[in-house]
């Protein structure tokens, strides 16, 4: 799993996903305390995620073990939206 943090939407009218009323996100990977790492990503939003939060995000063939993604042709989910994260006993991040 990846810690990441929702920069926005990702809008396609024309896609051949086969998944009604897909939802993607564009994302991007953090370090536990919320730093912004590099790179981005875009997922398929399986939880209703929104920009500027953190989110956990699954990639390759286990993103496809979903009754959503079954034999879809996704590469990379979000699983669950981060409410605390907690390193070496201490907060240091809460939503």
């Amino acid at each position: 799993m990846i810690l990441a943090k929702v920069l926005g939407n990702i809008i396609s009218t024309v896609r051949v996903d086969g998944i009604e009323g897909a939802a993607y996100k564009i994302v991007v990977p953090c370090a536990p305390s919320g730093v912004v790492r590099e790179g981005s990503l875009v997922v398929l939003d399986l939880v209703g995620s929104s920009p500027d939060e953190f989110v956990l995000v699954s990639q390759g063939s286990s993103v496809r073990q979903t009754d959503i993604t079954k034999d879809k042709p996704v590469d990379a989910v979000i699983m669950g939206i981060v409410d605390i994260v907690e390193e070496e006993g201490k907060v240091v991040f809460r939503k």
